[in-house]
């Protein structure tokens, strides 16, 4: 099908316009002149029309494309934009400046604070921290469904104001908690936005935010939120708590038993112990929290005797030592916090598993042991340049002799002696049962004692 240059446009003529062998070829409408269609090698076929602006040089502006815009259609457009250039209407200008800003738009939401959160905690999961969790959920219920426009803003345009203005919808809610971690983790994903320039460590996405300062740093967080409200267990309350974990059968007890005889570690961290990282004599946790950016650290910690008898007991193997599906996956912490709950009922009044790591801090405090092996013990407090870069001693000897004094508080001495008795009749008995058993002897192997005198010969008769 052949068609001149010019025709009138309909619906079945363009349908069936061929396209050309190579470049493009253009046709113009009969009853709008400066309408054009250009069909391209590929097929393509895009309205534009053709005008000069008032006093100006000519343009051509793209309408377009066909069948998604009608003839009908493509003739209005081109009839309103000819009047426009009649009046000295910069048509081309006008539109390439809403392209500009389609294009700024489209890179803004690209960098938006909502991107911006959803690359940070993507980060945290890259490098093994848990606590991306808690920041998607944190971002998903506080940001961006309760402040969706200025989760849409570029995050480097974000201001200090509407942080805080985030903060202070959770404090009227009484969740001052909530709102100073908000705060922290806003605050770390602008540091790795802006230390993205210098730290190549820190992938390139990040980079493009174009973050130069930090708007939560301007902000401050609610103090009273953070004081410490965990109301440590005492000697009592913990030497109950053991009693009732030992007494009680079954693999949730034991792993009770393993988190407090190990100095009550973080839950969270606990419960991701691999069967890979369990040896005779000692554990390796990962200790996720620190400054943005880095790796977790290692945590070993010894197993005292009763700790790893009570790790038997909860048969690890697969991936995850403490698991109810083989090792597939690892316990929830809120799993292992009710299991606790469950175990103690009305034994210890507002009991909660939070009081248990803060109990055994405060106990082995009364028990003279240092502040710095309680914190290495327990994970916290370790910081500054010597303990990063000095300090190569892994203190393990010295955290066995604090879990050693935490058990002997928790056990005490005449039930520790009475368990050692039993321990040794045990013993006792199994050498006894191993021992060969002695048979009589035969008479040749008997023994006579020799006569203390020498037997007087008989006289002879003869």
């Amino acid at each position: 099908m052949t068609l001149p240059s010019k025709f009138n446009f309909t619906k079945a003529l363009l349908t069936e316009l061929p396209p050309p062998a190579t470049g493009r070829a253009s046709y113009s409408d009969t009853k709008v002149d400066a309408l054009r269609l250009r069909v391209s090698s590929s097929g393509a076929k895009t309205f534009s029309v053709y005008g000069r602006v008032k006093n100006g040089s000519p343009q051509r502006i793209t309408l377009g494309r066909f069948p998604t815009l009608s003839v009908e259609q493509a003739r209005t457009r081109a009839l309103v934009l000819l009047a426009e250039l009649a009046t000295g209407v910069d048509v081309a200008q006008r539109h390439r400046v809403t392209k500009q800003t389609a294009a700024l738009a489209a890179q803004s939401a690209q960098h938006s604070l909502s991107r911006l959160c959803d690359n940070y905690c993507d980060y945290l999961e890259a490098i093994g921290r848990n606590s991306h969790r808690d920041a998607r959920s944190i971002f998903k219920l506080h940001v961006k469904e309760a402040w969706p426009k200025v989760a849409a803003l570029p995050a480097k345009d974000v201001t200090p104001e509407q942080i805080a203005d985030m903060m202070r919808r959770l404090l009227d809610a009484g969740k001052g908690r909530t709102s100073n971690k908000l705060r922290s983790y806003l605050h770390a994903a602008y540091q790795v936005a802006r230390a993205a320039k210098s730290k190549p460590s820190i992938p390139v996405a990040f980079k493009n935010f174009d973050v130069r300062i930090n708007p939560v740093s301007d902000t401050a967080p609610d103090e009273a939120q953070n004081n410490s409200d965990k109301k440590p267990l005492t000697e009592e309350e913990l030497r109950i708590y053991w009693r009732l974990i030992r007494d009680t059968p079954g693999v949730k007890a034991a792993a009770l038993r393993v988190h407090l005889l190990t100095g009550a570690q973080r839950i969270a961290q606990f419960v991701r112990l691999r069967t890979e990282h369990i040896s005779e004599n000692e554990i390796k946790l990962f200790d996720g929290k620190g400054r943005p950016g880095r790796p977790p650290r290692e945590h070993p910690l010894p197993l005292i005797t009763a700790a790893a008898k009570a790790l038997e007991e909860c048969h690890p193997q697969g991936e995850y030592a403490l698991s109810t599906d083989v090792g597939k996956t690892h316990l929830a912490p809120t799993t292992l916090s009710n299991w606790a709950t469950e175990i103690v009922g009305d034994a210890i009044e507002n009991f909660q598993t939070k009081r248990l790591r803060s109990g055994v801090e405060t106990a082995l405090a009364k028990a003279k042991i240092s502040g710095e092996i309680r914190g290495r013990l327990q994970s916290h407090g370790i910081a500054g340049v010597q303990a990063r870069h000095y300090d190569g001693h892994d203190y393990m000897d010295e955290k066995r002799s604090s879990l050693i004094a935490l058990y002997r508080l928790l056990e005490p001495k005449r039930t520790r002696e009475k368990a050692r008795q039993k321990v040794r009749l045990k013993k006792e008995q199994g050498r006894q049962r191993h021992q060969p058993k002695k048979l009589p002897l035969r008479r040749e192997q008997r023994h006579f004692p020799a006569p203390t005198q020498p037997r007087k010969e008989r006289p002879s008769l003869t």
